[in-house]
């Protein structure tokens, strides 16, 4: 049985761990939300070409950090702290904890959304029967988690392999059936008279690209599994790669199947309504199998993610204690149930507000933008200090710089093309987390609460867009749902 900092993960277990974080429900959907969010087909391509020179950026600076720190496993959280401290380190690991939970949520919401077409008792997927539904389907991922994470990655491996080979036929359908017209993806190119400018249009792609990539750092966050770092890193890069290509391709075939109007008004998951359109009803069918298959395998999943991007901090000191304790097969149960319990949480949010998918996906994405950012702008202080730098050549250091400021740009232009109303709700979801953070701090007994001195400003910051986020969400002037 697989015990946490035993048995050691490969290149390929780790691909498929990587793959599965990432190829999830969003694949189905895509193209959807980029025409309801506003985007056009030029628009989409260009959202599609930042993303890609945003991501390939991020993935390597995950690559060359686990190389030139390989002391630093549970990356997204040991990055931050060792650049910027404990407290912005702590933030890192929240926001990307917080993340995963609302990411969890969302894939909930989707699932009985879904059957929700079949069975209409489970509505729109936030009711009160799919709310209990998905609880019990949690409980029973929780234990068996509890019971060893081996059969977990086994899972994983078939589930992506299972959801991989429906998507891959939607692919050449599209191609060999000549579903694609070249006259209907260059129509209203730019979006003229949609009401949004061309740099609006590009701000709107940012949620679903980044969404779709959550989990691309997922065989680095785990990295203290694998056989070594480097593993780790090339397993995010390889999973980054093969993904973006899929997508894109997806992506746009579709623009080229469905005027961009048609596109926006298709239910969700709009890949059904493309598919009945190229091959008949039965292939919309084909992609709704496919959808039950990749969600449920995502559940799963991102109850192993959960619990990881608990026990990884903990493990450093940076969550309470308790989160580190395992059960008698060494598994976290706390890490476990803990997440578990937030989930619950999140759920009864998401059942008293009617949420929708897109809605909760939006929050998971705003979630972990700044533990991305902050991973970036580590690469970027390493190669200012040499320590990314070493034991390579001079072509190479240039591509590490060039990657570590590139990706450091592209996290500040993920929060800015959020928009100033999602960033306060992104202070909602992480001023909570204070309060774990003094009680780690006062349970270490090291030293003033806030170590450094910029922390007690971050602090006062948070805390006064957490206040202003609360009284624009009672007012309705904000809302995430």
């Amino acid at each position: 049985m697989s015990k946490i900092g035993e048995k050691k993960l490969g290149l390929f277990p780790l691909v498929f761990f990587a793959i599965g974080c990432m190829l999830a429900s969003g694949v189905f959907t895509l193209s959807g939300d980029f025409a309801a969010a506003g985007a056009y087909t030029l628009a989409t391509i260009i959202g599609w070409a930042i993303t890609f020179i945003g991501m390939i950026a991020l993935t390597m600076c995950y690559y060359r950090l686990s190389i030139a720190k390989p002391e630093l496993t549970s990356g997204i959280y040991s990055y931050a702290r060792a650049g910027f401290g404990s407290y912005i380190g702590f933030n890192a690991a929240w926001g990307y904890w917080m993340s995963a939970i609302l990411a969890l949520v969302s894939f909930f919401v989707a699932f009985f959304g879904n059957l929700g077409s079949i069975f209409p008792v489970f509505g729109g997927g936030a009711n009160i029967i799919s709310v209990i539904c998905a609880s019990v389907i949690l409980w029973l991922f929780v234990l068996l988690l509890l019971r060893g994470v081996s059969q977990a990655t086994v899972i994983n491996a078939f589930v992506v392999i299972a959801k991989a080979i429906p998507i891959v036929f939607m692919v050449i359908a599209a191609i060999f059936a000549g579903a694609f017209k070249w006259d209907v993806f260059t129509d209203n190119l730019t979006g003229a008279g949609s009401g949004m400018s061309l740099f609006d249009q590009v701000k709107a792609t940012i949620f679903t690209t980044v969404w779709i990539f959550i989990g691309i750092e997922g065989a680095v966050v785990i990295s203290e599994r694998a056989k070594d770092t480097k593993i780790a890193g090339r397993a995010t890069v390889i999973s980054f790669i093969a993904l973006f290509l899929l997508y894109f391709i997806i992506s746009a075939l579709s623009m080229g199947v469905m005027p961009h109007d048609e596109l926006a008004s298709l239910a969700w998951p709009s890949m059904a309504g493309i598919m009945a359109a190229i091959v008949g009803p039965w292939g919309g069918i084909l992609v709704n199998v496919a959808v039950f298959i990749s969600i449920g395998g995502a559940l799963f999943t991102y109850v192993i993610l959960c619990t990881d991007s608990a026990f990884g901090p903990a493990d450093q000191g940076c969550f309470p204690s308790i989160f580190n304790k395992k059960n008698k097969n060494n598994e976290p149960m706390y890490s476990i149930i803990f997440s578990a319990l937030l989930v619950e949480l999140f759920l009864v949010v998401a059942l008293v507000n009617d949420a929708a998918f897109q809605s909760c996906y939006y929050l998971s994405t705003i979630s972990i933008m700044i533990p991305y950012m902050l991973s970036a702008f580590y690469a970027l202080k390493c190669c200012g200090n040499g320590e990314a730098l070493q034991d390579i050549s001079g072509g190479k250091k240039a591509w590490t710089w060039f990657f570590a400021i590139l990706g450091s740009i592209y996290g500040v232009w993920m929060l800015y093309a959020s928009s100033i109303a999602y960033v306060l709700v992104c202070a909602l979801l992480y001023a909570p987390g204070m309060i774990l953070y003094i009680l780690r701090r006062k349970e270490e007994k090291d030293g003033p609460v806030f170590p450094k001195s910029y922390d007690k400003i971050v602090a006062a910051v948070l805390i006064i867009m957490f206040i202003i986020a609360i009284v624009l969400l009672a007012n309705g002037t904000i809302n995430p749902f």
